[in-house]
């Protein structure tokens, strides 16, 4: 190797080598990143202290409730005169919170980090019973609330296809049909080809 003459810069010896760097991670896989550093975060700052293995389903769903005071979706109590109504025509004083679909896609992408840092399956605590039932009352009663349903999205069903066998005869034309794998049909009708 070459002595670099002083105030130069040194360059790579082989400049038009490609890089070899890691493509930058998806918006998906970085928010993934966020959420979990912000869960450990979270577990660090507990009364006590917690562990990644001392933590259970009931610690998750403290920091789900955590974070409703970041929330930015009214939620409109029972006694609220708005309660049900999708367009309320002013403001009140009920609480903001986050949104159902915001926290069951956060416990799907903890649920997968968890993993992917070394935790068993069987012990997740993003999996646990007691998470989806919270998310599942959650959803119900943010649908309440505010007067707007959740739905399931429908599947698109596949199209039905029905397989039709013709007999041909050239001389005659269709000679008799049948679906589905069913013997022709013994109608004496001729049905001209062309």
């Amino acid at each position: 190797m070459e002595p670099v003459a002083s105030g130069s810069t040194h360059t790579d010896p082989t400049p038009s080598s490609p890089s070899t760097s890691p493509p930058p991670p998806s918006r998906y896989e970085s928010q993934k990143r966020r959420d979990w550093n912000t869960f450990l975060q979270y577990l660090r700052n507990h009364k006590p202290p917690l562990t990644l293995a001392r933590c259970s389903g009931a610690h998750v769903l403290e920091f789900l409730k955590y974070l409703d005071q970041f929330g930015k979706t009214k939620v409109h109590v029972a006694t609220c005169p708005f309660f049900g109504h999708p367009d309320p025509p002013s403001s009140c004083s009920c609480p903001h919170k986050q949104a159902w679909g915001s926290l069951d896609a956060l416990i799907g992408r903890l649920r997968a980090a968890y993993e992917e840092n070394g935790g068993r399956p069987d012990s997740n605590p993003f999996a646990a019973r007691a998470v989806r039932i919270y998310l599942r009352e959650v959803k119900e009663s943010q649908a309440k609330a505010r007067g707007i349903p959740y739905e399931k999205k429908k599947r698109k069903r596949s199209a039905t296809v029905t397989t039709v066998r013709l007999d041909v005869d050239l001389t005659k034309g269709i000679v008799g049909a049948g679906s589905n794998g069913d013997s022709p049909a013994t109608s004496d009708a001729v049905l001209p080809l062309g």
